[in-house]
């Protein structure tokens, strides 16, 4: 096959480095160091394939490998251009010292996500001192399913309807915990109270033990743009410190970035 000059719906793309883009995206949400052996597993290439396209990546500094193990991880090359990419959002560079305070009113860790379709991106988060008993999936770059995250049912709650249905339409319900909405009945009665109380709750949906609260953040159009909110382990994120605290101090952090940003209600 040749790797140049295939045509497709889109036009001509070049194999390599489509298969090279794979591998660090694959690289990326596997989040540990890898051997090419299990990297070509996941990717579904040849081991000759990929350490071929590694070695390009090592070259140019897109991933590293650490000298003992010969494990490969993602490197700091990516990470100058994602930079360079949030250095253009607008959103991140204003909602960056709202995010602090939430951390120093809270003392839990404070993230700012936006929607994608059917996904929330998680483009910015300040961590908390706070000693952390479990490993949270929310950290800048991951993505996460809407059904499921607050960070999601904020924005998801807030679309016009027409465009609400066809995101329903085509979200996958995968169950994580026991706690995962499973149907687009049950996840449009959610969004329902998210629209009217003003905020989302994660009560354990993607990770067993880790519990978020977020709200909406609104451009001067009255379109949700983004979601700003707290995430923690379920001992300290309680239904008691939720009311007595959380839902006030997100919401009104929310709504004063919402403002800087030209919304009126």
């Amino acid at each position: 096959m040749k790797e140049e000059g295939t045509v497709t719906r889109e036009g001509k793309y070049v194999q390599s480095l489509e298969r090279a883009l794979t591998i660090l995206e694959v690289m990326a949400k596997t989040g540990e160091p890898v051997t090419v052996t299990e990297l070509a597993e996941k990717v579904g290439l040849k081991v000759s394939t990929v350490h071929r396209l590694l070695t390009t990546l090592l070259y140019r500094g897109y991933v590293d490998q650490d000298a003992e193990s010969s494990k490969y991880q993602v490197g700091f090359k990516v990470l100058e251009i994602a930079n360079a990419v949030y250095s253009f959002s607008d959103i991140r560079t204003l909602a960056r010292p709202y995010l602090e305070e939430l951390v120093e009113r809270c003392n839990e860790t404070a993230n700012l996500a936006v929607l994608d379709d059917t996904e929330i991106v998680y483009i910015d988060q300040v961590e908390s001192q706070n000693y952390i008993i479990v490993k949270m999936f929310a950290r800048v770059g991951n993505r996460g399913p809407v059904h499921c995250t607050a960070s999601g049912k904020a924005q998801l709650a807030f679309l016009p309807e027409e465009r609400l249905e066809q995101v329903l339409s085509e979200i996958t319900f995968k169950k994580f915990t026991n706690e995962t909405i499973l149907t687009p009945e049950a996840l449009r009665k959610e969004l329902e109270r998210v629209k009217r109380d003003g905020f989302a709750l994660d009560w354990g949906e993607m990770e067993e033990f880790v519990r978020c609260i977020a709200a909406p953040v609104f451009n001067y159009e009255g379109k949700a743009v983004a979601s700003i909110g707290v995430s923690g382990p379920s001992n300290r994120i309680t239904s008691h410190y939720i009311k007595s605290e959380l839902e006030e101090v997100v919401t009104e952090i929310a709504g004063r970035i919402s403002a800087k940003l030209g919304y009126h209600k």
